[in-house]
């Protein structure tokens, strides 16, 4: 996300959701190191009866940029990682890779491509798995991009093929655990240099289908861009009647409906994301759900809010549960 972002599309929610928000934000707590695990069933297990399957790092909100030393942070967090004495064994992305190329041009948008590319290729040799955020898709806002949206690696194409993937959306399975990567980003219908937090009719179908199949037995972990649920969505101005409104572009639109999927699942135990530049985490039925700042901070400017510069160290038990650790990586913003 972009602090200059405006999304026209909005959820309004009067009532139930001022008393839901009010709830929830008594039980967030941010997963800063250091901070005390929360007791809901997703969060803990009693003592000595839990082993870890894996451990992994979460890296959301990169925006790399050839600007304000961006590449020398990512390299130096990607270090960091690689350098934990209890080293994780895989690094999930959280979208936002690249500062942006969704307002522009094509010539901007292949510099920060070939430069998030040599970066990681130059500082890591884990296994990565990535998450498209709304700055990486090329071109949406045509006006600014100058884009027609006839090109052929225009909106999400040109990221999928840089980063190897096949669509923009996937899942594995790994250490005993299925992970879920969503593609959250599509058009916004009342804007048509926009875009809202969803997922479309046909990753719904295949995210059904995806989740009805895992094996009896194993756990799941979701990560998208935009929080499915997210206490730093709900930190905004009131309106004038008092109700609540959080912006389309803010938290998923279909938070309802994949939230209902993953509690019928029986097996999803957290969800990850980004996006906001901010930190928070919520224990609601059964189900964790985490939003692990930014490596850029305040999009290389410094802080944002409680969120420096940092990435989540996420721990997956044999249980089911699921301990996330923010991790600053000492990086002081350049100017």
């Amino acid at each position: 996300m972009n602090p200059r972002d405006s999304h026209p599309a909005s959820l309004s929610r009067r009532g139930l959701l001022m008393a839901s928000a009010a709830g929830l934000l008594v039980a967030a707590t941010a997963g800063v190191a250091g901070a005390k695990p929360a007791t809901t069933p997703a969060a803990a297990a009693p003592a000595g009866r839990r082993n870890r399957s894996l451990r992994i790092a979460h890296l959301t909100d990169i925006h790399i940029q050839p600007e304000l030393a961006a590449a020398e942070g990512l390299a130096r967090c990607l270090k960091h990682v690689e350098g934990q004495a209890d080293k994780p064994q895989l690094i999930v992305t959280g979208g936002d890779l690249i500062m942006d190329s969704f307002a522009a041009d094509e010539a901007r948008t292949a510099l920060q491509w070939e430069l998030l590319t040599k970066t990681i290729k130059d500082n890591t040799g884990l296994r990565i798995e990535q998450t498209l955020g709304n700055h990486d898709i090329w071109g949406w806002n045509k006006s600014k991009s100058k884009t027609s949206g006839t090109e052929k690696l225009w909106g999400k194409q040109r990221a999928i093929e840089t980063l190897g993937m096949k669509r923009s959306y996937h899942s594995y399975d790994l250490g005993g655990w299925h992970f879920v990567h969503i593609d959250s980003v599509q058009p916004d219908p009342s804007d048509a240099d926009g875009y809202i937090g969803k997922v479309d009719a046909e990753q719904m179908d295949w995210l059904k289908s995806d989740l009805a199949a895992v094996k009896p037995g194993t756990h799941t972990l979701v990560i998208s861009h935009i929080p499915i649920f997210s206490a730093t969505a709900m930190v905004g101005k009131r309106e004038k009647d008092g109700s609540l409104k959080i912006a389309a572009g803010l938290m998923h639109t279909d938070s309802n409906e994949l939230r209902e999927l993953f509690e019928k699942s029986g097996h999803v135990r957290a969800a990850i994301s980004g996006h906001t530049h901010r930190l928070d985490r919520l224990d609601f039925r059964g189900i964790r759900y985490c939003c692990n700042g930014a490596v850029s901070g305040g999009w290389w400017k410094g802080p944002n809010a409680e969120a420096t510069e940092g990435y989540t160290l996420v721990d997956l038990f044999d249980d089911g549960t699921v301990d996330c650790q923010y991790t600053p990586y000492g990086w002081q913003a350049r100017k």
